[in-house]
């Protein structure tokens, strides 16, 4: 089920009405219910798949706080690899098996093994990731073993953050389950006003967006490098208000239940580093890749270079994390080469001084945050990109062939209406920096009259701007 779709807005509204009608003890069982429901709609037999690794990880988790020493080991290694064979079947088997067939046929020997034709479970990364962390943090001794299988499977299927995150942790959500949750009109309100912004980002701008870059990334050899520029542009905001809108409708529609989920972006564009791009962007991956994979590795308490190979490898995973093709790893190495190249770069800044003699202007700060967003569009050539050959083809031409005549679209008035959304956008984010509108439960200096005038007109916008989509980009990861 789609958060932008008038199914949800009916599966919502009822699930909220059975949530606070019902007794505490039946709330749990209704929600998981719901949940089931929820997934089923895409695509029903894969719900065995959760049902799977939840039955798997759960028992799991008991025994890991049951024994002691080596045995504890065991259950987290076999929790861990049902995991991620889930994930390598579903996922990696005919990337994996496709690169071993090139790889024969240059020998001239033809691959037996086939393809498997099955279709990638939908949120497969996020709810898996989010059961790991379960069972992860049960060995570290940080989070008691769950011993209501209701409540661990509610954990893993919350239906707001089920497909797409934010992937929560245990100690975070766990406990909420256990709470009594009493409606609140204030609650209600702020949820809307998040599932209101959500919904706005992703049917205005980034639906809006989606239908001039699928064309062009869908056909980039017909363009010239103008084209291929602008399209860039438009899917850095595409991908931005897509994912970013989904978080919103999922957070806010958890929170007028009573639940808080964690805030998953922060103005990402608005960053000054690389480093500090990635603790605003996908926030719940890039401290889970931080927690369960950098921090094991040794993190930054190991000779230069392990060092550098731990940040390397934590880039690349996230990359392929993102799909089974080699752009994504490519992305992925490309994040690693910026923050490798800023630790350097700001070191040199300390040796000579030079950090502290340009922090203070307003001008040095805005070329840092131009200079992030173009190095991440840059890169974001590669996530689009349907394969390597075509992402080297619009790199190649997107900065030689300027001069080309300009794409417009179906118009030249949807491109531009594409722009001054972005625009406006932006300057709802530079306000939000600024803490004149509040951001994820930030108070705000803006008078209540203002406030509701911005509700109606986003509205009034969504209805009149509004882009009907079948999916989310993060739905197929």
């Amino acid at each position: 089920m789609l958060f932008n779709s008038f199914a949800y807005f009916v599966f919502l509204p009822l699930v909220i009405l059975v949530y606070f009608l019902l007794p505490q003890q039946w709330r749990n069982a209704m929600l998981l219910a719901a949940s089931c429901y929820f997934y089923m709609v895409f695509i029903p037999v894969y719900v065995l798949i959760l049902g799977f690794t939840i039955v798997i990880d759960y028992y799991a988790g008991i025994y890991l706080e049951k024994f002691h020493g080596d045995r504890r080991r065991y259950f987290l290694v076999l929790s861990i690899i049902a995991n991620v064979s889930v994930l390598a079947v579903f996922k990696y088997y005919n990337f994996i098996n496709g690169n071993i067939s090139v790889f024969l046929a240059s020998f001239g020997i033809a691959n037996p093994v086939p393809d498997l034709g099955i279709l990638l479970p939908i949120g497969l990364s996020f709810h898996t990731f989010q059961a790991m962390s379960y069972t992860i943090e049960v060995y570290r001794g940080h989070q008691k073993a769950e011993h209501n299988f209701l409540t661990y499977a509610l954990y893993v299927m919350f239906f707001p953050q089920l497909v797409a995150g934010p992937i929560e942790r245990p100690q975070n959500m766990l406990h909420q389950f256990y709470e009594k949750h009493h409606f609140s009109i204030d609650r209600l309100v702020t949820g809307g006003k998040f599932i209101i912004w959500g919904l706005f980002k992703k049917v205005v701008i980034a639906d809006r967006l989606a239908a001039y870059t699928d064309i062009v990334y869908g056909n980039p050899e017909q363009f010239g490098g103008s084209t291929l520029l602008l399209a860039t542009f438009f899917f850095s905001f595409q991908i931005y208000c897509d994912f970013s809108g989904y978080s919103d409708i999922a957070i806010g529609s958890a929170h007028i239940l009573g639940f808080r989920l964690m805030q998953n972006f922060n103005l990402p564009y608005l960053s000054r580093s690389i480093s500090e791009f990635w603790k605003r962007w996908h926030i719940s991956l890039s401290t889970w890749f931080s927690d369960y994979v950098y921090k094991p590795m040794g993190g930054s308490r190991v000779p230069r270079y392990r060092w550098i190979l731990n940040i390397f490898t934590v880039f690349l995973v996230s990359g392929l994390w993102h799909g089974a093709n080699w752009t994504y790893v490519v992305w992925g190495g490309l994040h690693g080469v910026y923050y490798l190249f800023e630790y350097a770069a700001t070191a040199i800044g300390k040796k000579t001084g030079l950090d502290k003699r340009f922090e203070a202007s307003s001008v040095w700060h805005a070329a840092q945050r131009l200079y992030v967003f173009t190095i991440v569009l840059f890169a974001w050539v590669f996530f689009r990109a349907d394969n390597l050959n075509d992402a080297v083809y619009i790199v190649s031409h997107m900065v030689t062939d300027l001069s080309s005549p300009l794409y417009t679209g179906s118009s030249t008035f949807d491109t531009a209406m594409g722009m001054a959304l972005i625009l406006l956008l932006f300057v709802v984010q530079l306000f939000q920096y600024n803490g004149i509108i509040g951001i994820y439960f930030q108070p705000t200096r803006v008078p209540r009259a203002f406030r509701w005038a911005g509700y109606a007109f986003t509205l009034i916008l969504i209805g009149m701007l509004g882009v009907s989509s079948e999916k989310f980009i993060y739905f197929q990861f």
